[in-house]
């Protein structure tokens, strides 16, 4: 594990579910996306995947923040999306780059 794991800044169900968000905390942020078998970057293009094809549009713009943050560019986030299109379909990758535009608004990366 890392000196400092990177662990969202406030858990948003800590109040209701305490004992999920110490395991979001400290299992999945402390210890999973601490493994050194796949850098961060890596990491959050697995995880951009698998947030698009599954439709998991509540954390999208969570990870994409992040996976800009982990080093991936705008250029390659929408390139992701673009080619899960054909693997998941085209309404998922519609929705994903709505909530792209977003996030690239939100963190100034909506310039070309």
């Amino acid at each position: 594990m890392a000196d400092e794991p990177a662990v969202p800044r406030k858990n948003p169900f800590a109040d209701i579910a305490p004992a999920l968000a110490g395991y979001t905390d400290g299992v999945l942020f402390g210890d999973v996306w601490n493994r050194t078998e796949l850098s961060p970057r890596d990491r959050s293009l697995v995880t951009v995947a698998c947030l698009v094809s599954l439709y998991r549009t509540n954390e999208m713009p969570f990870h994409f923040k992040r996976a800009l943050d982990n080093g991936l560019t705008r250029d390659e986030l929408i390139e992701a999306i673009t080619h899960l299109a054909f693997y998941a379909g085209w309404p998922v990758a519609s929705t994903a780059l709505g909530i792209a535009r977003q996030v690239f608004e939100e963190t100034g990366e909506s310039g070309r």
